[in-house]
């Protein structure tokens, strides 16, 4: 029993070849393959090997975005509605989910939350740091990155990215409800969905 072939790039091949003027044999010399070879490749009866199909899409000159154009993966895009939106309470903290974890390494490797922070609220650890990367940008209020030995006072409009593998704390230094977006690589997987 034949199988399908599930790539066919012959279509392709045979129009830039003709529109171009050469003939079969022109391809099949600078190939270093039989015209039978392409002939079938054009009509597609065989599958070209990658070899064969680069060297042939190098000699007709045709771009190999434009000769796989028809077999683009397609990206997945991971909607959270914001009423199935999880949050998370810690005394002055509330964490609100923004991204959904895809669990698979197809999926960026990111996470992202709303950071809302009532007054004197911190979050963080001063004494514990984690691989990764973050990122955060202020959308309302003061806030103060306590990172290692160092201090950075932050207001509304300001972004922020730095290592989390240093200890690192996040606190509400103004009087009213702090809140900031905020991203981490690799995922924390607060939200396990």
């Amino acid at each position: 029993m034949k199988s399908k072939m599930k790539y066919k790039f012959g279509e392709k091949i045979r129009a830039v070849r003709e529109r171009k003027g050469y003939t079969l044999k022109d391809v099949a010399k600078k190939a270093h393959v039989s015209e039978s070879l392409i002939s079938q490749i054009e009509r597609n009866k065989v599958s070209p090997s990658v070899d064969n199909l680069l060297l042939i899409a190098d000699i007709l000159d045709i771009d190999y975005e434009y000769l796989f154009s028809n077999y683009r993966q397609k990206r997945m895009v991971s909607v959270l509605k914001s009423s199935e939106r999880g949050s998370i309470q810690k005394e002055k903290v509330v964490i609100h989910q923004l991204s959904i974890d895809g669990g698979s390494s197809k999926e960026p490797e990111v996470e992202a939350f709303l950071l809302e922070i009532k007054k004197n609220g911190t979050t963080g650890d001063q004494e514990y740091g984690h691989p990764g990367r973050e990122f955060g940008i202020i959308l309302e209020g003061e806030a103060e990155l306590l990172y290692g030995n160092e201090s950075y006072i932050l207001s509304e409009g300001d972004s922020l990215s730095f290592p989390s593998d240093i200890p690192h704390e996040f606190k509400n230094r103004g009087n009213k409800v702090l809140k900031a977006i905020w991203v981490v690589t690799p995922p924390r997987r607060l939200f396990k969905n």
